[in-house]
Protein backbone atom coordinates (compact mmCIF):
# COMPACT_ATOMS: atom_id res chain seq x y z
CA UNK A 1 0.00 0.00 0.00
CA UNK A 2 1.18 3.79 -0.69
CA UNK A 3 1.05 4.30 3.23
CA UNK A 4 3.50 1.83 4.00
CA UNK A 5 6.32 2.46 1.42
CA UNK A 6 9.38 3.71 2.76
CA UNK A 7 10.50 7.54 2.46
CA UNK A 8 11.12 8.54 -0.64
CA UNK A 9 14.08 11.15 -1.83
CA UNK A 10 15.09 12.53 -5.28
CA UNK A 11 18.63 13.76 -5.76
CA UNK A 12 19.49 15.79 -8.72
CA UNK A 13 22.65 16.98 -10.56
CA UNK A 14 23.18 18.37 -13.96
CA UNK A 15 25.50 17.36 -16.55
CA UNK A 16 27.66 20.30 -17.12
CA UNK A 17 31.06 19.31 -16.47
CA UNK A 18 32.95 16.34 -14.66
CA UNK A 19 31.89 16.95 -10.58
CA UNK A 20 34.44 17.99 -8.52
CA UNK A 21 36.13 16.94 -5.57
CA UNK A 22 33.71 19.01 -3.75
CA UNK A 23 30.60 17.51 -5.51
CA UNK A 24 31.66 14.32 -4.63
CA UNK A 25 31.99 14.67 -1.31
CA UNK A 26 29.34 17.21 -0.93
CA UNK A 27 26.61 14.81 -2.85
CA UNK A 28 27.75 12.11 -4.31
CA UNK A 29 29.24 10.15 -1.63
CA UNK A 30 26.12 10.89 0.73
CA UNK A 31 23.91 9.56 -2.33
CA UNK A 32 26.12 6.56 -2.32
CA UNK A 33 26.14 6.26 1.62
CA UNK A 34 22.10 6.80 1.63
CA UNK A 35 21.26 3.60 -1.06
CA UNK A 36 23.96 1.81 1.10
CA UNK A 37 21.63 2.49 4.64
CA UNK A 38 18.51 0.77 2.72
CA UNK A 39 16.12 2.76 4.79
CA UNK A 40 14.73 5.21 1.79
CA UNK A 41 13.50 4.69 -1.60
CA UNK A 42 15.68 6.87 -3.37
CA UNK A 43 15.25 8.60 -7.48
CA UNK A 44 18.38 9.62 -8.82
CA UNK A 45 18.19 12.14 -11.61
CA UNK A 46 20.51 13.61 -14.38
CA UNK A 47 18.99 17.28 -14.50
CA UNK A 48 19.54 17.84 -18.47
CA UNK A 49 16.69 19.88 -18.96
CA UNK A 50 17.76 22.38 -16.15
CA UNK A 51 21.09 22.52 -17.84
CA UNK A 52 19.73 23.98 -21.13
CA UNK A 53 18.88 27.45 -19.02
CA UNK A 54 22.29 28.37 -20.43
CA UNK A 55 23.63 27.85 -23.91
CA UNK A 56 25.44 24.24 -24.59
CA UNK A 57 27.09 22.56 -27.24
CA UNK A 58 24.36 19.73 -28.40
CA UNK A 59 27.85 17.11 -28.52
CA UNK A 60 29.36 18.37 -25.35
CA UNK A 61 26.33 18.18 -23.30
CA UNK A 62 25.47 14.65 -24.58
CA UNK A 63 29.01 13.42 -23.93
CA UNK A 64 28.95 15.28 -20.68
CA UNK A 65 25.47 13.25 -20.14
CA UNK A 66 26.67 10.05 -20.36
CA UNK A 67 30.28 10.34 -18.48
CA UNK A 68 27.89 11.95 -15.60
CA UNK A 69 25.71 8.49 -15.30
CA UNK A 70 29.16 6.36 -15.87
CA UNK A 71 30.66 8.26 -12.79
CA UNK A 72 27.69 8.22 -10.82
CA UNK A 73 28.03 4.15 -11.14
CA UNK A 74 31.61 4.48 -10.52
CA UNK A 75 31.04 6.04 -7.48
CA UNK A 76 28.97 3.37 -6.01
CA UNK A 77 25.55 3.75 -7.12
CA UNK A 78 23.42 0.87 -8.03
CA UNK A 79 21.16 1.33 -11.35
CA UNK A 80 19.74 -1.55 -10.81
CA UNK A 81 18.81 -1.24 -7.18
CA UNK A 82 17.08 2.36 -7.36
CA UNK A 83 16.51 4.19 -10.88
CA UNK A 84 18.90 6.71 -12.32
CA UNK A 85 17.95 8.40 -14.97
CA UNK A 86 17.68 11.09 -17.81
CA UNK A 87 15.22 14.09 -16.41
CA UNK A 88 14.74 14.18 -20.84
CA UNK A 89 13.19 11.04 -20.79
CA UNK A 90 10.38 11.81 -18.79
CA UNK A 91 8.31 13.94 -20.49
CA UNK A 92 6.30 14.21 -16.90
CA UNK A 93 8.83 16.84 -15.95
CA UNK A 94 7.83 19.03 -18.60
CA UNK A 95 3.87 18.25 -18.02
CA UNK A 96 3.72 19.16 -14.60
CA UNK A 97 6.20 22.12 -14.93
CA UNK A 98 3.96 23.80 -17.15
CA UNK A 99 1.25 23.26 -14.40
CA UNK A 100 3.29 24.49 -11.63
CA UNK A 101 4.09 27.45 -14.09
CA UNK A 102 -0.07 28.84 -13.96
CA UNK A 103 0.46 28.61 -10.08
CA UNK A 104 3.80 30.17 -9.37
CA UNK A 105 3.65 33.70 -9.10
CA UNK A 106 6.14 36.30 -11.09
CA UNK A 107 7.43 37.99 -7.45
CA UNK A 108 8.43 34.71 -6.36
CA UNK A 109 10.63 33.96 -9.32
CA UNK A 110 11.81 37.51 -9.51
CA UNK A 111 12.92 36.79 -5.73
CA UNK A 112 15.00 33.69 -6.47
CA UNK A 113 18.87 34.31 -6.13
CA UNK A 114 19.94 32.02 -8.45
CA UNK A 115 18.06 33.79 -11.58
CA UNK A 116 19.91 36.77 -10.20
CA UNK A 117 23.43 35.32 -9.88
CA UNK A 118 22.84 33.74 -13.33
CA UNK A 119 21.34 36.56 -15.10
CA UNK A 120 24.64 38.63 -14.16
CA UNK A 121 26.90 35.63 -15.17
CA UNK A 122 24.79 35.28 -18.56
CA UNK A 123 23.75 38.76 -19.40
CA UNK A 124 23.08 37.95 -22.90
CA UNK A 125 21.03 34.78 -22.58
CA UNK A 126 18.46 35.94 -19.70
CA UNK A 127 15.66 33.30 -21.14
CA UNK A 128 12.67 32.71 -19.72
CA UNK A 129 13.51 29.04 -19.04
CA UNK A 130 16.10 30.99 -16.61
CA UNK A 131 13.33 32.84 -14.69
CA UNK A 132 10.63 29.70 -14.09
CA UNK A 133 13.03 27.00 -13.84
CA UNK A 134 12.21 26.77 -10.00
CA UNK A 135 8.81 25.58 -11.30
CA UNK A 136 10.17 22.90 -13.26
CA UNK A 137 12.75 22.12 -10.18
CA UNK A 138 9.38 21.99 -8.08
CA UNK A 139 7.69 19.46 -10.56
CA UNK A 140 10.83 17.29 -10.69
CA UNK A 141 10.47 16.58 -6.67
CA UNK A 142 6.83 17.07 -6.32
CA UNK A 143 6.25 14.27 -9.63
CA UNK A 144 7.83 11.20 -7.61
CA UNK A 145 5.87 12.51 -3.97
CA UNK A 146 9.51 13.04 -2.70
CA UNK A 147 9.18 13.17 1.61
CA UNK A 148 12.98 14.54 1.58
CA UNK A 149 15.47 16.25 -0.75
CA UNK A 150 19.34 16.70 -0.18
CA UNK A 151 19.83 20.60 -0.43
CA UNK A 152 22.23 22.65 0.35
CA UNK A 153 22.78 26.21 0.98
CA UNK A 154 22.06 27.52 -2.70
CA UNK A 155 19.30 25.54 -2.82
CA UNK A 156 17.39 26.05 0.28
CA UNK A 157 15.30 28.72 -1.89
CA UNK A 158 13.83 26.44 -4.68
CA UNK A 159 12.94 24.15 -1.57
CA UNK A 160 10.79 26.58 0.40
CA UNK A 161 9.22 27.44 -3.47
CA UNK A 162 8.51 23.88 -3.96
CA UNK A 163 6.85 23.51 -0.82
CA UNK A 164 4.87 26.92 -0.86
CA UNK A 165 3.54 25.08 -4.69
CA UNK A 166 2.90 21.84 -3.11
CA UNK A 167 0.80 23.81 -0.33
CA UNK A 168 -1.16 26.24 -2.65
CA UNK A 169 -1.67 23.36 -4.95
CA UNK A 170 -3.31 21.27 -2.16
CA UNK A 171 -5.17 24.05 -0.72
CA UNK A 172 -7.27 24.24 -3.92
CA UNK A 173 -7.84 20.70 -5.01
CA UNK A 174 -7.16 18.76 -1.89
CA UNK A 175 -3.96 16.57 -1.30
CA UNK A 176 -2.10 16.07 -4.09
CA UNK A 177 1.50 16.35 -3.15
CA UNK A 178 3.61 15.60 -0.37
CA UNK A 179 5.11 18.72 1.11
CA UNK A 180 8.72 17.68 1.10
CA UNK A 181 11.39 18.20 3.77
CA UNK A 182 14.86 18.97 3.19
CA UNK A 183 17.63 16.34 3.90
CA UNK A 184 20.61 16.77 5.89
CA UNK A 185 23.16 14.19 5.60
CA UNK A 186 24.58 12.97 8.30
CA UNK A 187 27.84 13.39 7.30
CA UNK A 188 28.94 16.05 5.21
CA UNK A 189 31.92 18.79 4.70
CA UNK A 190 32.30 21.75 2.44
CA UNK A 191 35.22 21.65 0.01
CA UNK A 192 36.55 24.91 -0.80
CA UNK A 193 38.16 26.25 -3.35
CA UNK A 194 42.04 25.79 -3.46
CA UNK A 195 42.79 29.38 -4.71
CA UNK A 196 39.85 31.32 -2.68
CA UNK A 197 38.94 29.17 0.74
CA UNK A 198 35.69 32.09 1.03
CA UNK A 199 34.05 30.34 -1.98
CA UNK A 200 32.84 27.00 -2.40
CA UNK A 201 35.01 24.37 -5.02
CA UNK A 202 33.12 24.78 -8.41
CA UNK A 203 33.66 22.87 -11.97
CA UNK A 204 32.87 26.41 -13.67
CA UNK A 205 35.46 28.18 -12.10
CA UNK A 206 37.95 29.88 -14.89
CA UNK A 207 40.81 28.69 -12.75
CA UNK A 208 41.58 25.29 -13.31
CA UNK A 209 44.11 25.34 -9.98
CA UNK A 210 40.58 26.00 -8.04
CA UNK A 211 39.17 22.60 -8.11
CA UNK A 212 39.61 19.01 -8.48
CA UNK A 213 37.75 17.19 -10.77
CA UNK A 214 36.78 13.56 -9.99
CA UNK A 215 38.92 12.51 -13.19
CA UNK A 216 41.82 14.27 -12.63
CA UNK A 217 44.92 11.90 -12.97
CA UNK A 218 46.98 11.76 -10.19
CA UNK A 219 49.53 14.15 -11.64
CA UNK A 220 47.30 16.91 -11.79
CA UNK A 221 45.57 16.55 -8.46
CA UNK A 222 49.49 16.38 -7.73
CA UNK A 223 50.06 19.92 -8.73
CA UNK A 224 46.45 21.45 -7.99
CA UNK A 225 47.13 20.86 -4.36
CA UNK A 226 51.33 21.77 -4.48
CA UNK A 227 49.49 25.03 -5.63
CA UNK A 228 46.82 25.54 -3.41
CA UNK A 229 46.76 28.93 -1.23
CA UNK A 230 48.31 28.91 2.53
CA UNK A 231 49.61 31.35 4.41
CA UNK A 232 52.83 32.46 6.32
CA UNK A 233 52.41 30.80 9.33
CA UNK A 234 53.68 27.37 8.06
CA UNK A 235 51.18 25.75 10.95
CA UNK A 236 48.64 22.99 10.51
CA UNK A 237 46.03 24.46 12.57
CA UNK A 238 42.57 25.78 12.37
CA UNK A 239 42.02 29.13 14.00
CA UNK A 240 41.20 33.05 12.41
CA UNK A 241 42.50 33.41 9.24
CA UNK A 242 43.30 29.27 8.72
CA UNK A 243 40.89 29.48 5.93
CA UNK A 244 43.30 28.42 3.20
CA UNK A 245 44.76 25.72 5.64
CA UNK A 246 41.70 24.62 7.17
CA UNK A 247 39.87 23.73 3.85
CA UNK A 248 43.54 21.60 3.11
CA UNK A 249 42.80 19.54 6.41
CA UNK A 250 39.19 18.94 6.00
CA UNK A 251 39.63 16.93 2.57
CA UNK A 252 42.44 15.58 3.91
CA UNK A 253 40.16 14.36 6.77
CA UNK A 254 37.53 13.60 4.05
CA UNK A 255 40.26 11.27 2.37
CA UNK A 256 41.88 9.85 5.07
CA UNK A 257 38.48 9.29 7.90
CA UNK A 258 41.02 11.36 10.53
CA UNK A 259 40.09 13.67 12.72
CA UNK A 260 40.65 17.61 12.42
CA UNK A 261 42.34 16.50 16.26
CA UNK A 262 44.59 14.33 14.96
CA UNK A 263 45.62 16.03 11.79
CA UNK A 264 46.95 18.48 13.64
CA UNK A 265 48.88 16.31 15.87
CA UNK A 266 50.04 14.90 12.73
CA UNK A 267 51.62 17.27 11.35
CA UNK A 268 52.94 19.22 14.46
CA UNK A 269 56.20 21.22 13.83
CA UNK A 270 56.20 20.26 9.89
CA UNK A 271 55.52 22.81 7.05
CA UNK A 272 53.02 23.03 4.22
CA UNK A 273 55.52 21.13 1.84
CA UNK A 274 54.89 17.68 3.45
CA UNK A 275 51.44 18.53 4.80
CA UNK A 276 50.38 19.29 0.89
CA UNK A 277 52.26 15.94 0.00
CA UNK A 278 50.27 14.18 2.07
CA UNK A 279 46.79 15.59 1.28
CA UNK A 280 47.92 14.61 -2.63
CA UNK A 281 48.34 11.16 -2.16
CA UNK A 282 45.27 10.14 -0.04
CA UNK A 283 43.35 12.11 -2.32
CA UNK A 284 44.79 10.19 -5.39
CA UNK A 285 44.03 7.37 -3.53
CA UNK A 286 40.39 8.21 -2.71
CA UNK A 287 39.74 8.78 -6.39
CA UNK A 288 41.99 6.07 -7.66
CA UNK A 289 38.84 3.25 -7.53
CA UNK A 290 36.20 5.58 -8.81
CA UNK A 291 38.69 6.17 -12.09
CA UNK A 292 39.34 2.80 -12.74
CA UNK A 293 35.72 1.95 -12.18
CA UNK A 294 34.50 4.61 -14.56
CA UNK A 295 37.39 3.43 -17.63
CA UNK A 296 35.90 -0.45 -17.01
CA UNK A 297 32.33 1.31 -17.39
CA UNK A 298 32.98 3.52 -20.37
CA UNK A 299 34.07 0.62 -22.21
CA UNK A 300 30.25 -0.89 -21.98
CA UNK A 301 27.59 1.53 -23.79
CA UNK A 302 25.11 -1.75 -24.02
CA UNK A 303 25.13 -1.15 -20.03
CA UNK A 304 24.82 2.13 -19.57
CA UNK A 305 21.89 2.16 -22.05
CA UNK A 306 20.14 -0.68 -19.60
CA UNK A 307 20.44 1.58 -16.57
CA UNK A 308 19.21 4.63 -18.38
CA UNK A 309 16.65 3.16 -20.03
CA UNK A 310 15.24 1.04 -17.32
CA UNK A 311 16.03 4.09 -14.89
CA UNK A 312 13.46 6.28 -17.04
CA UNK A 313 10.52 3.33 -17.32
CA UNK A 314 10.55 3.41 -13.16
CA UNK A 315 10.38 7.16 -13.27
CA UNK A 316 7.95 7.50 -15.18
CA UNK A 317 5.66 4.72 -14.32
CA UNK A 318 5.80 7.05 -10.71
CA UNK A 319 5.50 10.36 -12.37
CA UNK A 320 2.81 9.01 -14.59
CA UNK A 321 0.33 8.39 -11.34
CA UNK A 322 1.15 12.07 -10.28
CA UNK A 323 0.25 13.75 -13.81
CA UNK A 324 -2.60 11.81 -13.99
CA UNK A 325 -4.47 12.66 -10.64
CA UNK A 326 -3.11 16.58 -10.91
CA UNK A 327 -4.13 16.39 -15.08
CA UNK A 328 -7.68 15.34 -13.55
CA UNK A 329 -7.60 17.86 -10.45
CA UNK A 330 -7.29 20.86 -12.72
CA UNK A 331 -9.79 19.53 -15.00
CA UNK A 332 -8.16 18.03 -18.21
CA UNK A 333 -9.84 15.26 -20.03
CA UNK A 334 -7.89 12.24 -19.55
CA UNK A 335 -6.23 10.65 -22.34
Amino acid sequence: MENERKKRILSGIQPTGTPTLGNYVGALKNWVDLQKEDKYECFYMIADLHSITVKQDPKVLRKNSLDLLALLLAAGLDGEKEPIFFQSHVPQHSQLGWVLDCYTYMGELSRMTQFKDKSAKHAENINAGLFTYPALMAADILLYQADMVPVGKDQKQHLEITRDLAKRFNGAYSDTFVVPEPYIPKVGANIMSLQDPMHKMSKSDTNENAYISVLDDPDRIMKKIKRAVTDSEACVRRGEGKEAVENLMTIYSVATGKTMEEIEKEFDGQGYGVFKEKVGEAVVEMLRPIQENYNEIMKNKDYLEKIYRDGAERARYVANKTVSKVYRKVGFIQP
